[in-house]
């Protein structure tokens, strides 16, 4: 496997979310080119059919394997569930997905091995956390809960409003019986409602961002690989692209990344219909 250091990393995602991901690559990863595709013209992926999933993640990751990355990042936790070991087997590249850096951090923080998970219908009916989780330490107590809201609240740019503080205190209000000390964001959309999440859960429960701990193992993959770039070969610009609407994506972008200016193309991936954007 030959790899140019110079080349982009890839992150891909079914909407804005995985920008949670791209954030902690900014700041982990400075050095690094960064390409990023969002899927928002066919977002949310949680309710669709696992087919469906690997039909779309296959398509997102041909789009940017023609930017010549020299590594992808599914920052999407229902496509890595479904999808993230076909593409690993298929590409010549590393492949890197977001469940089981999340998994490894929920069982270094908790103290009294319960804990939670939250994500969308498909990961959670995946069962891909609770197996990783019980893989590692059968005797860990797991609690999913599907949350199916959260990701159109991000979507819509309304995760700061008061109906997404409503619908994240309703939406979360079973966890709290289940006395977990440690909870697994597992979606990459919900940081965005990290707030929220931590005043309903309380201080004392342990929040766990599967995308930050995924840019670790990103980071230790360019070492081991020998494919990390260099400053003085940071001479390209960061992109960033969407099947939805540019506007929208630039606003979450550019609030959530803290960046001065982003520049977002708009593009078609293969099978969709006109109008879908």
């Amino acid at each position: 496997m030959e790899l140019n250091n110079h080349e982009a990393i890839g992150f891909i995602d079914s909407g804005v979310g995985g920008l949670t991901v791209v954030k902690e690559a900014l700041r982990q990863l400075p050095n690094e080119r960064l390409i990023y595709l969002g899927d928002t013209a066919r977002c949310p992926y949680g309710p669709r059919p696992a087919e469906q999933v690997v039909q779309f993640t296959w398509e997102m990751s041909n789009f940017l394997l023609e930017k010549k990355i020299k590594m992808l990042v599914i920052a999407c936790n229902t496509a890595t569930a479904v999808a993230l070991e076909e593409i690993k087997s298929q590409l010549d590249i590393p492949v890197v997905g977001v469940i089981l850096p999340g998994t490894r951090a929920a069982l270094k923080a908790t103290k009294n091995n319960r804990v939670g998970i939250i994500g969308t219908a498909g990961t959670i009916k995946s069962g891909a956390y609770e197996i990783a989780l019980k893989n590692k330490a059968p005797k860990t107590f797991v609690s999913s809960l599907a949350c199916p809201k959260f990701v159109p609240i991000v979507e819509s740019n309304e995760f700061h409003s008061s109906v997404a503080k409503k619908v994240v205190s309703e939406t979360l209000n079973p966890l709290l019986l289940k006395k977990l000390d440690t909870l697994i964001l597992g979606c990459t959309h919900y940081p965005l409602l990290r707030p929220l999440i931590q005043n309903v859960m309380g201080n004392e429960v342990k929040l766990i961002d599967s995308g930050a701990e995924t840019v670790s193992e990103v980071s230790m993959l360019l070492d081991y690989f020998d494919i990390a770039n260099t400053p003085e070969h940071k001479n390209k610009a960061n992109e960033f692209y969407t099947t939805g609407s540019k506007k929208m994506f630039k606003a979450i972008a550019n609030d959530w990344l803290d960046l001065e200016t982003i520049t977002v193309e708009q593009v078609r991936l293969g099978g969709m219909k006109h109008g879908q954007t």
